[in-house]
């Protein structure tokens, strides 16, 4: 399945016959056109209910406008990483690097008909870069404080302008445009505050528009969203024999209450695609194949992860000076990355298939971790004597650590109800919080409201600590635009807007560094250095991640060869499945 970019869609009235076609390679599936068939319905799952339509309000990968949309101007083509046209028909770049001027592919339409031009990415990057409005994908429009600038040169013609040399143009430039005739006249009339209001749930799913594969049908919340075929989209993308894509007629997401509903779902053939993490998933899902259950697929350890599992604190807590003393720490953090035992997650919550984590860099991305970063293993004894040198050497009768003016370390740790990898590794965490004289008290609750806690900013935030995970990123430079610069949108632990450590100013000075540096090896070691002084800080506790092990209903048609699947790249493009059966 498709990656999120953290960030990481789109019409004329001319003819078919007129669209500049992108030719979907043959190369990134198994099957042929000619063994393609048209129709049926794709069946997939969230453990999360959704919490807007509108693509400027999201922060989730697992979000409707990410379903809907297509790939912006350009593309990663999976089977040599490189970038590809997408929405563009060709581009230039300047002799300085500072320039890339896109030409744009005419012919293509909105789910409503209307033609996509230019004014669709200039208004798409207006209401991003606004700051009122509060995108995600804010960051990522600025290079150390200035605004990378975009263009119009005709209706078809769109010029990126760079303030610095960016090893992420190409990345900038893939972001999914949305359509300028829906959100324009409202942010012209009324602004951010206009914007927040459009595309909410309750809105008739016929008037969002899309320009990727899908449009919205339906949505029944804590049930399913219905995605059905924009018949506009295969105007202008073709397989090699010149149909028509998607060739499914539906995608339908059902809303489960958590991972085991979802494989008990899998299991009984009601859903098409799961990603078992744990020995015991993959081993029901074996076991109903050789007893003739079900008919799946399933590649077991086809890559290490490409995302991440992390805990997080809350330096912003003025209600509570003690903790927000404590949670600012490094020494305190240093000493609660001792109490994770990232072995036992391994083994308890994946079944001893996962990757254990020491930075924010995916395990897949090898070529990007530092080898010698420091770590801080599982080590209860170092906990305890890190805790002591912060003034906690006494214990209170319940146990727990105490200072010399009876302050107890206890923090209420939150992940989203319904991930039950998460919530077991939350529990391990308390066990081994508790052996060292540490009180947590673990809640899991809904993901947006979990989400909400997290992105909320100022001098008093409304939680202590949080397990959540990342995904998204780049190739090119595997660190967030919003994630280490201070003022970034998922700068989690710190959202006063400025930074609070001298380590966090050198981690945002050396990100714009490396994201300014063309020389892959220079960057490289840039990189290298972000994590050193990360590990030092450590703002957040990086713990483990389940190897990706994708199944699929043999029903199912069109998943990629072999040596493309991975963390990456999924087993499958969308646009490709069909309905074999």
């Amino acid at each position: 399945m498709r990656k999120a970019v953290l960030l990481v869609g789109i019409l004329a009235l001319a003819g078919v016959a007129s669209a500049q076609t992108f030719v979907w390679p043959q190369k990134w599936t198994v099957a042929k056109p000619s063994e393609a068939k048209r129709g049926g319905t794709l069946r997939g799952y969230t453990i999360s209910d959704y919490r807007t339509f509108n693509p400027f309000l999201t922060a989730e990968a697992n979000s409707i406008p990410n379903l809907i949309a297509p790939y912006g101007l350009v593309r990663r083509d999976p089977t040599t990483g490189d970038w590809i046209p997408y929405m563009a028909e060709s581009w230039t770049i300047s002799p300085n690097k500072l320039e890339i001027t896109f030409k744009i592919r005419r012919g293509m339409k909105w789910s409503d008909g209307r033609p996509i031009t230019a004014d669709d990415w200039i208004m798409t990057w207006r209401i991003h870069t606004d700051k009122e409005v509060g995108s995600n994908a804010y960051d990522s429009f600025f290079i150390d404080g200035k605004p990378i600038v975009l263009k119009k040169l005709d209706d078809y013609t769109i010029r990126f302008i760079y303030p610095k040399t960016d090893a992420e143009a190409f990345a900038i430039a893939s972001f999914t445009p949305w359509p300028a005739h829906v959100f324009g006249p409202v942010y012209q009339k009324e602004g951010a505050e206009g914007i927040k209001k459009m595309w909410t749930l309750n809105e008739d799913p016929a008037k969002i528009v899309s320009a990727g594969p899908w449009v919205v049908e339906s949505y029944r919340p804590g049930e399913r969203v219905v995605l059905k075929r924009n018949p506009y989209f295969g105007e202008w993308n073709k397989d090699e024999a010149g149909n028509p894509l998607p060739y499914l007629d539906r995608y339908e997401i059902r809303i489960v209450k958590d991972v085991n509903a979802a494989l008990a779902e899998f299991l009984a053939g009601n859903i098409d695609i799961f990603n078992p993490s744990t020995v015991d998933q993959i081993s029901q899902i074996r076991q109903a194949v050789q007893q003739g259950r079900l008919d799946a697929t399933i590649k077991i350890n086809a890559s290490p992860v490409a995302s991440s599992q992390f805990m997080v604190f809350n330096w912003n807590k003025a209600s509570d000076p003690f903790k927000e003393s404590l949670f600012r720490s490094a020494k305190f953090r240093q000493a609660m990355s001792h109490i994770v035992n990232r072995q036992a997650v391994i083994d308890i919550v994946y079944g001893g298939l996962g990757t254990p984590m020491y930075s924010s860099v995916y395990p897949v991305l090898t070529q990007w971790i530092n080898p010698k970063v420091p770590k801080y293993e599982y080590d209860p004894k170092q906990a305890a004597k890190l805790l002591a040198e912060l003034g906690f050497t006494k214990k209170d009768r319940e146990g727990y650590l105490v200072d010399s003016k009876g302050r107890r370390i206890e923090f209420n740790l939150a992940t989203n109800a319904g991930n039950t990898q998460r919530e077991q590794i939350a529990k391990l965490i308390v066990d081994e919080a508790k052996k060292v004289g540490v009180k947590v008290n673990f809640q899991a609750i809904d993901f947006n409201t979990l989400v909400g806690q997290l992105l909320s900013s100022g001098p008093n935030r409304p939680f202590d600590a949080i397990i959540i995970g990342l995904t998204g990123g780049g190739l090119d430079w595997p660190f967030g635009s919003n994630v280490v610069p201070c003022k970034g949108n998922l700068h989690m632990w710190n959202k006063s807007g400025q930074c609070l450590d001298p380590r966090e100013t050198l981690m945002e000075k050396l990100y714009y560094q490396g994201r300014t540096e063309l020389d892959f090896k220079k960057r490289v070691e840039i990189g290298y250095r972000i994590q050193e002084v990360e590990a030092e800080l450590l703002p957040v506790i990086y713990i483990a991640g389940p190897n990706y092990h994708p199944a699929w209903n043999n029903r199912l048609g069109g998943e990629h060869p072999d040596a493309i699947i991975s963390s990456i790249w999924g087993s499958r493009e969308v646009e490709l499945t069909f309905i074999k059966k």
